[in-house]
């Protein structure tokens, strides 16, 4: 009852009123012990078996099947299973991991890329009066803290403006936002501060003017979720852990405790799912950390279990980067039906998002056509109308599933707590649910924590606080500068390297090719527009990357951010990969269609390309459709009623310009909607009609055409005199 009324007194005064409800005392030590907290490094230094070079992935199989027995097995290989390998391996455990899929391939790599406290957990402590949700923010802001400093290189403060439309709101939310700071303490990223309407709508050019107050900037962090989930997860490998992607649990292993006679979990029958060889793995301890997952290897330990995890599905658009500023992002803290939207710059491109809905559990997740407009409606009210908010420039889309903690019988999943929970079977499988992304570290502590007193484990203290992961020990923000000189990289390419593999950048650069031409001198492009280089993808092999879905959804993050630039760079990945790893001719059929299916049924590339397929009706007037006729008779000169590449080709030359053939056929693939090799008058028009509405953009056919109607127009007829009267 003490703590309602303290919460209450703050929801009234707000973030002044921290030292009243702890006592001033009682203020200055809890700074202190989170300072002591944010700043302790591994208790002792520790061994790193493979400090020079990973092992390989065949190296670490070769582990899982031939040891005895490892302390602990954890199942699951998204942020909080390689959190849970590497706390584990770092306390002396012999530690095993295996996933079924890919590192980070499932919700670990589908979030909005925010390292956070959480804003509106904080809001709702105050407003019910919940000590847990609050102590959750309070946790996260101090996990939030030590992941900038141990990966500084995959993650930065954001500022994020919070625009205000009615003058009420500004003391409101000025008063939350500061609470924020406080319960932040010495680990507040930067000072929240008021912005006038003139200063906000520099600082936000594109944002709504009319009946703007003001806006509150506050600080939280960002980071590239795969490439940290990676990062935390070759780190353990570095100290000695046994990973495995790729590795599917069959069964579970069980023997009769010979103290109680019952049965009891002792390690897993595992299958490669790349060979569908089978094998065992003996364990003392078995942790499930499978996500939205969880019910399923629980229910491999006992079938009549109750579910404990209820699916959300969270649904992400990205679009191109002039729709925000490139360091300031945007939150919408009460949408049309009371969900939160983000909107964040975010690899030179803008991620919207996210939906918050029930969902059923699925390894492929699909963005919704409904979730893509609704994201979209919401970023129109915020924009100015001078931003044409357009369906076209969804460049790419994703849904991710949140393992939310719930009762069974619960089916709002908005008012759910993002907080976790670890159980231990009465077989002894140990679970760990819920929970966010900024919590994975502690999250995997109090899991171990838990499993080394219910399994009896040797094992020292926990470590991990202050334990820098993969590339972030000797990186500088000044490391690009040296690949630059040292390698004659591109600055953006280098600046690249340097943001994404930290000081393995070098190992990177150092298997770069010569381009041949002055500059750049290495580093050859997998596509134009994108820092990405081939090498790579020869570098991604040597961190487990075992198909191309790989490369492109979680080494890179090219089809997270452009699914027709990833669509793109396919072939030549997968040639490349398919040097690294010997794959035959069929293989790299294969794997380059299934790239392509991820591409079109999980980012987005479906809903994109339906924009013009679904297109039925022409909604065009009377005069545009003339000028379109027109500008497709320019290339119809025979009036046959339809375009191909030659008619293209020969207008083009006309004017000077070159295209090659290929890619002259995929400009018009892309149009041609009955696939047969030529693109009518009704599928041009139609394409027209869809680029006016918006759901259509950067329609390189519409675009090509435009160009050279206009060029053709410049030159106007040649008269007869001028052609000598035609002799």
């Amino acid at each position: 009852m003490a703590f309602r009324k303290v919460l209450k007194r703050t929801a009234i005064i707000g973030g002044g009123t921290v030292a009243a409800v702890f006592g001033l005392s009682q203020l200055i030590e809890y700074r202190k012990t989170q300072a002591r907290l944010a700043h302790v490094a591994a208790e002792a230094e520790l061994k790193v078996p493979f400090a020079d070079q990973l092992p390989s992935r065949q190296a670490q199989l070769a582990t899982l099947k031939n040891t005895e027995e490892f302390d602990v097995l954890i199942v699951g290989g998204g942020a909080t299973g390689a959190g849970c390998a590497l706390d584990a391996v770092t306390r002396n455990l012999k530690t095993a991991l295996v996933e079924r899929n890919d590192f980070s391939s499932g919700t670990s790599s589908r979030s909005t890329k925010l390292i956070h406290g959480g804003v509106r957990y904080l809001q709702k402590a105050i407003m019910q009066l919940d000590y847990e949700q609050y102590m959750m923010v309070k946790e996260a802001l101090h996990e939030r803290a030590n992941l900038l400093e141990i990966a500084p290189h995959l993650s930065a403060p954001l500022p994020i403006m919070l625009p205000v439309y009615k003058w009420w709101q500004l003391p409101y939310y000025w008063a939350g936002i500061k609470m924020y700071d406080l319960v932040a303490g010495i680990q507040c990223l930067k000072s929240s501060y008021v912005l006038s309407k003139t200063k906000a709508l520099e600082l936000f050019p594109m944002l709504k003017k009319d009946k703007l107050v003001g806006a509150i900037v506050y600080y939280d962090g960002q980071h590239n979720d795969a490439r940290m989930n990676l990062a935390i997860a070759l780190t353990a490998a570095r100290y000695g852990a046994a990973v495995a992607n790729y590795t599917e649990v069959v069964h579970l292993l069980k023997n009769n405790d010979p103290e109680t006679g019952k049965q009891k979990v002792c390690g897993a029958r595992c299958r490669d799912v790349l060979t569908g060889q089978e094998f065992d793995i003996k364990a003392k301890c078995v942790i499930n950390a499978t996500g939205p997952f969880t019910d399923s290897l629980r229910k491999m330990d006992n079938q009549e279990t109750q579910n404990i995890c209820q699916p959300s599905a969270g649904v992400h658009i990205v679009i191109p980067g002039y729709y925000s500023p490139d360091n300031m992002g945007l939150l919408d803290p009460a949408t049309s039906d009371g969900r939160v939207i983000f909107f964040l710059p975010w690899e030179n491109m803008t991620i919207a998002g996210t939906t918050d809905t029930p969902t059923k559990v699925t390894a492929h997740p699909m963005p919704g056509e409904d979730d893509i407009n609704f994201i979209l409606t919401e970023v129109r009210n915020y924009l100015s109308p001078d931003v044409e908010v357009r369906r076209g420039d969804v460049l790419a889309a994703w849904s991710g599933i949140r393992p939310l903690v719930t009762d069974p019988d619960s089916k709002d999943t908005q008012s759910i707590c993002r907080n976790h929970i670890v159980s231990i079977s009465v077989s002894g499988l140990v679970t760990i649910a819920g929970g966010k992304w900024t919590t994975y570290r502690s999250m995997a502590e109090e899991t171990l924590d838990a499993a080394i007193k219910a399994h009896n484990l040797s094992a020292e203290p926990c470590k991990t606080v202050g334990l820098m992961l993969e590339g972030a020990k000797s990186w500088t923000p000044t490391l690009y500068i040296r690949l630059v000189q040292d390698y004659g990289l591109e600055k953006e390419v280098a600046q690249h390297l340097a943001s994404t593999y930290g000081s393995k950048a070098f190992d990177v650069a150092k298997m770069a090719q010569v381009t041949g031409q002055r500059w750049p001198i290495v580093g050859k492009r997998l596509v134009s527009e994108f820092p990405y280089i081939e090498s790579e993808v020869s570098y991604a092999v040597k961190e487990y990357a075992c198909t191309a879905i790989d490369v492109i959804a979680r080494r890179t993050r090219l089809g997270f951010l452009n699914v027709q630039a990833a669509d793109e760079a396919l072939p030549r990945i997968v040639q490349i990969m398919g040097k690294e790893l010997n794959w035959s001719p069929d293989r790299q059929t294969a794997e380059l269609e299934a790239a392509k299916k991820f591409l079109y049924h999980e980012m987005g590339y479906r809903s994109r390309s339906e924009q013009l397929t679904k297109t039925s009706e022409i909604n065009l007037d009377y005069q545009e459709v003339v000028r379109y006729k027109k500008r497709f008779h320019k290339f119809d000169k025979e009036s046959k009623g339809f375009i191909t590449t030659v008619d293209v080709q020969r207008v083009l030359e006309s004017i000077n310009v070159h295209i090659d053939e290929n890619a002259l056929h995929e400009i018009l693939n892309e149009v041609d909607l009955n696939k047969n090799g030529q693109v009518e008058i009704d599928e041009f028009l139609q394409l027209m009609s869809a680029v006016k509405k918006g759901q259509v953009s950067d329609s390189r056919l519409a675009i090509l055409l435009k160009t050279a109607e206009e060029t053709l127009d410049m030159r106007g007829p040649v008269t007869v005199d001028r052609s000598g009267g035609g002799v």
